[in-house]
């Protein structure tokens, strides 16, 4: 099975990106413009996923999945990547999927009026002042261990990586945050993250 990942370079669509060359899957990459709104080709990518967001991920069978943290459980499931998603059922998935919906909806969706050009000065202020706090949860939960989980890298800390690389283009200050500069590091130098970054246009 070779899946197709509609992506465009640097958005959240990055984290299964990784995730897909982490566990060593088959797939195809179909960059898209977002303002556009098409595929690589030409294609009307709202035929594809009619709400012209990435990520999607489109099966062999025609199916298309859409939203990054499940698309990701999806990939790791496929590969049979127990340690980037336990089992599921167990107490350490349920950890997993809880720390997927707090990067998704509290820093991930905080971050959206840092870059739409039609956010005011109130609401850009409301973000930041909510991410300082949302940030320090994650900081201080690193400071005792290098992942979300543990010891090993998990779905989440693929996504946490992506979100991160999005506060020097919004000029979110992230000097008071050692532990997340130390987890940032240790994500960035992983052979899947260099590769899906090279892939992307984003290194060189």
């Amino acid at each position: 099975m070779t899946m197709k990942l509609f992506y465009s370079p640097g958005a959240c669509s990055l984290s299964p990106h990784i995730v897909l060359r982490e566990t060593g899957s088959a797939f195809e990459l179909i960059k898209t413009d977002l303002r556009a709104k098409t595929a690589e080709g030409g294609q009307d990518f709202r035929a594809i996923n009619p709400s012209g967001m990435v990520p999607a991920l489109a099966l062999d069978d025609g199916t298309v999945l859409t939203e990054g943290p499940v698309i990701v459980q999806y990939i790791a499931d496929q590969a049979g990547a127990t340690k980037l998603a336990p089992a599921n059922g167990t107490l350490a998935r349920y950890k997993v999927q809880s720390w997927l919906n707090y990067i998704s909806t509290e820093l991930h969706k905080t971050f959206s009026p840092l870059f739409a050009a039609n956010s005011n000065d109130g609401a850009k202020a409301f973000a930041h002042t909510r991410l300082a706090d949302r940030l320090a949860v994650v900081d201080k939960h690193l400071a005792s261990q290098p992942y979300l989980m543990g010891n090993d890298v998990t779905l989440p800390d693929i996504y946490l990586f992506v979100v991160l690389t999005w506060a020097p283009m919004v000029k979110v200050d992230m000097t008071p945050y050692a532990n997340l500069a130390a987890f940032n590091a240790r994500m960035a130098a992983r052979p899947a993250v260099q590769a899906a970054m090279k892939a992307e246009g984003l290194t060189s």
